[in-house]
């Protein structure tokens, strides 16, 4: 890598959790080491976690208080967004599509002078300013299911446990279902509609299906372990590897762990790591307690990384500790199994890390994200309903008697570990900065076809 000699000003937007702004941060760090000034727009509570890193930022509504500040809201707003079967309503129409004015106001001045757009999926405002100032603007994604093709499985996720099922379904059947979704979803975003029309801007389709995607550039910001191409994607996709980032890839070092963490899993066999990511463990329920008494059936050490203080269960064994955060690059690669909830951030990290996992899937890409390790033959899943500890103890046993699962899932870690995702963003963010965006689009549709 060299630096840039002609620097640009890089806007990336991102709302949602943390494994929503991780990636963007991991890409916003590469392209800054290259020479370019890149700013992230986001919620004004990611503030703090931005600008320490030298990065740029522009706070872009809706303005959400941070779990420290207000944490009887973050738990009400977890339990409705990760809501099984309305919880994507509720994600993409009330936290989101009604903001869009607000969005779309400090959007358009983050962009005032920048050279280019990167949007996340729900930043929904963004297709619009893109279309209304003319910035050159680059789409990406971080989970394959948001690609929506009827190549893959489309796994609704208050039926989770029915996945297998859905994964037999015909291609002809899935692009029928996909027709029932667009019908259900699109009044979702009305309030997008409404401003697209008084802007006087063509139809581009439902935000979160086809609206979503740049004509000039999408980046797959996830591993081809994951998924490859499918026929239906946007032709000019290119699937570039995960972009990790926690406190390890900050610094370019080893994290010193805190000493209790450090001297936990220092005297005593790997434990298997419990967690539930930044965002569904504000709504744990039993999670912690059932997953405790499952370690203590299975005679293994548990690590439980639970958030908060009000998921900490009581009476843990000396067999067992408890921490509110640790790096996930970190301790993965010093556990033996992970258990959690599937987003996509964690669900990297414990693939890069080489272990084997158990899903307790929540809602929107989870399910997706827990069928696909699955069908890697290093991974188990469990609902909500069926997370208790014996029946947690099966599974675990079951993943964990196979010498077959830790070698696969080895072979899976140095896949992905051989990727470099901020790398080959960046590789594709500066050859769309060097070009004007007619060429760059006649280029990217020749490299699709020849397999890129």
């Amino acid at each position: 890598m060299t630096q840039s000699d002609n620097p640009k000003r890089i806007v990336l937007t991102t709302y949602g959790s943390l494994g929503d702004l991780h990636p963007y941060i991991a890409l916003a760090l590469e392209l800054k080491r290259r020479g370019h000034h890149p700013i992230i727009a986001s919620h004004p509570a990611f503030r703090e976690r931005v600008e320490p890193l030298g990065i740029g930022f522009h706070p872009a509504r809706p303005d959400f208080p941070s779990p420290d500040e207000d944490h009887e809201w973050a738990m009400d707003l977890t339990r409705r967004a990760m809501d099984a079967r309305n919880g994507a309503e509720f994600v993409a129409r009330e936290l989101f599509a009604n903001h869009v004015r607000d969005s779309y106001a400090d959007l358009t001045e983050a962009v005032r002078g920048a050279d280019l757009l990167i949007t996340h999926p729900i930043t929904f405002a963004g297709p619009l300013v893109a279309q209304v100032t003319g910035i050159r603007w680059i789409s990406s994604i971080l989970s394959p299911i948001v690609f929506f093709s009827a190549y893959d499985t489309l796994i609704p996720p208050h039926l989770a446990e029915m996945a297998k099922l859905f994964s037999l379904l015909p291609v002809p059947l899935n692009r029928m279902m996909q027709g029932v979704a667009r019908r259900m979803v699109k009044p979702w975003f009305e309030p997008v509609e409404g401003l697209r029309k008084e802007l006087g801007l063509p139809y581009r389709g439902i935000p979160i299906f086809e609206g979503q995607h740049s004509p000039l550039m999408v980046i797959a910001m996830f591993s081809r372990v994951l998924a490859e191409p499918r026929p239906d994607w946007p032709p000019n996709t290119h699937v570039t590897g995960f972009c990790f980032y926690d406190k390890q890839e900050a610094s370019n070092e080893p994290v010193e762990l805190q000493p209790e963490l450090k001297k936990f899993l220092e005297n005593g066999k790997p434990p298997i790591l419990f967690t539930l990511g930044s965002s569904a463990v504000w709504n744990a329920g039993s999670f912690y307690q059932e997953s405790v008494e499952a370690a203590v059936k299975l005679n293994e050490r548990a690590l439980l990384l639970i958030g908060h203080e009000g998921n900490r269960p009581a009476n843990l064994p000396e067999t067992c500790a408890a921490f509110e955060y640790a790096p996930y690059g970190e301790v993965m690669t010093k556990v033996k199994l992970v258990v959690h909830q599937g987003g996509v951030g964690t669900t990297a990290q414990a693939l890069r890390a080489g272990r084997p996992a158990l899903f307790v899937p929540f809602s929107h890409d989870q399910p997706d994200n827990a069928w696909r390790v699955r069908r890697l033959g290093i991974a188990r899943m469990l609902t909500r309903k069926q997370y208790r500890a014996a029946r947690v103890a099966k599974e675990i046993s079951a993943l964990l008697s196979d010498p077959k699962v830790a070698c696969r899932a080895e072979e899976v870690g140095e896949i992905v570990r051989g990727e470099d995702g901020p790398g080959r963003a960046s590789e594709l963010i500066e050859a769309v900065l060097a070009k004007d965006s007619a060429s760059v689009g006649q280029r990217e549709e020749l490299t699709y076809a020849s397999g890129d």
